[in-house]
């Protein structure tokens, strides 16, 4: 069986069906072997930085970077002193306010600029911001633009570089004609407050930027998964029921007309439709068993995951462990998660038994599906695991795999917890 997606290692795991670690941690997971997809699992420490000589090129890149430091500083600062007092001074007049968007526009401009050249000079890895969200009509963009905070901190950045760069310069020029042996230490220091600056003011707000990225990734994934799954009902109702019931209608009416002339043939028909009735409706309720099962609705995550554990070619141990229901929607992600993972293991795992573990850790709800198969899997072993995995990304879950050759296969979910309303 495979799986894939966001995933850390667990703690608070019942039995010996759980994993041990620190809930969020990707260490944990990695340390026990555990394969890690996803985006919310944070990032590694940096490496430390290479060891460099006095007068090698990282300390000529620093003094070029601190002689150019004037020129791009008063750019700058006469860009945003004009951009922000034409559009300040008129915001009284109709063209005030639309100057001063096109003024916050033009600085993100410059702040790329910034960026690019402290990488090239500097050696400093900076993200770039996230592009300003769409919003309809003019005045949709005029308000983003005017709150836009990467673009107020290039303004800032741009005003009080001048001093900096006027000080920077002079050092760094007369250091270089008569300080020579002192100039690799003073480029330094100097470069280090340049780094500063430019990390403080120009850098994206790490989380809201992070977030930013993540909502629209899952954004995406929601909308696609929405109409994939109503092409599927769409194609379900049209080749199944639907096809079925004009069947059924053609045999009545067949039937209708034999009715007076061959009644034993009429009741034959009428009986053959009665059997296609009893069809039409089975497969009816698989397809609303697909879309949300009755019995997960009336009965909860317990009843529901033994139903369709009851289906599967090896025998499923199933133990939930919650004091209460969890909210529709993450109920619902939770079944048709158990529900793919135990497919895998009908198809993929040539196991003897397997079992299912439900339950909560603080704001968390846990599933975990275990079986004692031939292991191996991979996130892209092409058993619709990845897929899954986006899809418990797109509310914020995690999804672990652990499953060395020679099993046993360990798929760990996390979904965030939410009470029903009322609850």
């Amino acid at each position: 069986m495979t799986a894939d997606h966001d995933s850390v290692a667990f703690s608070g795991t019942p039995g010996a069906s759980g994993t041990s670690g620190t809930p969020g941690t990707p260490a944990a997971s990695a340390a026990s072997g555990a394969a890690v997809s996803g985006g919310s699992a944070g990032s590694a420490l940096a490496p430390p930085p290479p060891k460099r000589t006095a007068y090698g090129k990282e300390t000529w890149k620093e003094i070029v970077f601190l002689l150019s430091n004037l020129f791009t500083a008063l750019i700058g600062f006469v860009y945003a002193v004009v951009s922000v007092l034409l559009g300040v001074g008129l915001s009284v007049t109709v063209i005030g306010l639309p100057l001063l968007a096109l003024g916050l526009g033009g600085a993100r401009l410059v702040g790329r600029s910034e960026r690019a050249r402290a990488r090239a000079l500097l050696g400093l890895e900076i993200a770039e911001p996230s592009p300003l969200p769409a919003r309809g009509g003019f005045f949709g963009w005029l308000w983003t633009t005017l709150k836009d905070p990467v673009a107020w901190r290039t303004q800032l950045y741009g005003l009080i570089r001048l001093p900096w760069g006027i000080v920077t310069f002079t050092v760094a020029l007369v250091s270089l004609i008569v300080l020579w042996p002192v100039l690799p230490f003073i480029a330094r220091g100097l470069a280090s407050a340049d780094r500063g600056m430019v990390r403080g003011l120009l850098s994206p707000s790490d989380e809201l930027e992070r977030r930013i990225a993540e909502l629209e990734s899952d954004r995406g994934v929601v909308v696609d998964t929405a109409a994939a799954d109503l092409r599927r009902i769409e194609r379900d109702l049209h080749d199944g029921a639907q096809a079925r019931l004009v069947a059924l209608a053609m045999g009545l009416g067949l039937a209708k007309e034999k009715l007076l002339d061959d009644p034993e043939t009429a009741a034959a028909m009428v009986d053959e439709a009665h059997g296609e009735v009893k069809l039409a409706l089975q497969e009816l309720r698989d397809l609303a068993r697909g879309i949300h099962p009755a019995v997960l609705t009336d009965r909860g995550l317990s009843a529901a995951l033994s139903s369709v554990s009851a289906r599967c070619t090896v025998p499923v141990k199933v133990t939930v462990e919650l004091a209460e229901r969890p909210a529709e929607a993450i109920e619902g992600i939770a079944y048709f998660t158990v529900s793919e993972l135990l497919q895998n293991v009908s198809k993929h795992s040539r196991a003897r038994s397997a079992s299912v573990d439900v339950w909560r850790t603080e704001d968390r709800l846990l599933l975990q599906v275990r079986d004692d198969g031939a292991g191996g899997a991979r996130f892209d072993g092409g058993t619709g695991l990845a897929g899954l995995a986006e899809r418990l990304g797109a509310v914020d879950g995690l999804l672990v795999l652990d499953s060395p050759d020679g099993g046993p296969t360990t798929v760990t979910a996390e979904l965030p917890w939410r009470s029903r309303p009322g609850a």
